[in-house]
């Protein structure tokens, strides 16, 4: 198995970027210049490596190399994004990996691009970049290929050394179990097993009982033979439970008006571990959304609108609004789940005045609400 956050040092190592590895300070994928760009990079790793792995490490300060990190991202349909862009796509996987010197909060972001061994090239038109374009990476660069175009595989002993000397051991396991509970206060309950005599998994949450059931908040769970975050969730409630072969997390979240909040199952993750020193990550969406009094939504979505409106003209907020900012993303999100489908757009319009607040609760809900409002758009 392949220590991520050792891998991940051992690219950055190169400190420049190369034809076999890209880093990002961030991925900017709600936007089509963003996502054109990485569907760029994507494609030019994979002709420029058609049989070893390439990677983009995100998270990087460029110029200096430093690791500076992102949000969590738990968006397992990357991969649909790659499939709808590009002609004989690769297999592309993105990880969350811990680094110590990071708040809590923050991972390396690590996109693997699998071997692929066929020409890779746009499906369609992305941005300002045309269908049937092939990338390719000279250097750092990913460059349109001109005339025609041969796969080349020069890179196969430099990674293969890269990965080897990024495989796991027994201290560096040991060594990720300590880290994973000495960073977690008590209270969190840091605790891990072993699955299959091969896996180590590590979680921690507060315990609460809500009418006779156990669910768990602020919840972190990482593979640590791999260095991987596996789910990460700030606000959320979640039940786990597990057999010999398989960890499963149950996510929920709040929603409500006022005081009739209730409690929603959203996703189902099962991490299935195999024989052959490998696991799965399978998901079931859950969520049957709450419906509202159309009357009731339609004055809470255009309150909104009028404070959203206000927060991009710099017109002072009253008593009243103020206090409704707090609860702009969760309010905002039960408008989209009734038919109001350009929320996403509107709360990006507030996400800066969001941030710059004193308490960070309302930033946290905002990204929250975000990360739902993406999954349930995929479904």
């Amino acid at each position: 198995m392949i220590n991520k956050r050792l891998l991940i040092k051992n690219l950055l190592s190169h400190n420049d970027e190369n034809s076999f590895y890209d880093k990002k300070q961030k991925l900017s994928l709600g936007s089509k210049e963003g996502k054109a760009k990485f569907i760029k990079h994507v494609c030019a790793l994979s002709n420029s490596n058609p049989h070893n792995n390439s990677y983009i490490v995100i998270g990087i300060e460029d110029e200096e190399n430093k690791i500076v990190g992102v949000d969590f991202y738990d968006d397992s349909k990357i991969q649909n994004l790659i499939n709808a862009y590009l002609k004989n796509p690769p297999k592309i996987e993105y990880e969350n990996v811990p680094f110590p010197r990071l708040p809590r909060h923050k991972v390396i972001g690590l996109v693997t691009i699998y071997p692929n061994e066929k020409t890779t090239s746009l499906l369609k038109n992305a941005w300002k970049y045309r269908k049937g374009t092939i990338f390719y990476r000279r250097g750092s660069n990913s460059m349109p290929s001109e005339g025609d175009f041969t796969l080349n595989d020069i890179n196969i002993d430099t990674v293969e050394a890269i990965e080897k000397n990024a495989s796991n051991n027994i201290q560096l396991t040991l060594d990720g179990v300590f880290d994973f509970i000495n960073r977690h206060k008590p209270e969190y309950n840091p605790q891990y097993k072993v699955f299959n005599e091969q896996f180590v998994l590590c979680w921690a949450g507060k315990k609460k009982i809500i009418q006779g059931e156990e669910f768990l908040t602020r919840v972190d769970i990482e593979l640590v033979n791999e260095q991987v975050r596996l789910f990460f969730s700030a606000l959320d409630d979640v039940q786990i439970s597990y057999n010999e072969r398989s960890f499963i997390i149950t996510e929920y979240i709040m929603l409500g008006i006022d005081d009739s909040e209730k409690r929603y199952p959203l996703e189902k993750t099962i991490i299935h571990f195999k024989d052959n020193g490998k696991h799965d990550i399978a998901t079931e969406f859950l969520f049957d959304p709450p419906q509202y009094d159309r009357t009731i939504i339609k004055h809470i979505y255009e309150n909104n609108n009028v404070i959203v409106n206000k927060i991009e003209n710099n017109i002072a907020l009253s008593v009243t609004e103020h206090e409704d900012v707090f609860k702009l993303p969760t309010s905002y999100l039960i408008c989209f789940l009734n038919g109001y489908f350009d929320v996403p757009t509107q709360l990006k319009k507030a996400k800066s005045y969001i941030k710059s607040l004193d308490d960070k609760t309302t930033y946290i809900k905002y990204k929250e609400a975000m990360r739902v409002l993406r999954k349930v758009k995929y479904h």
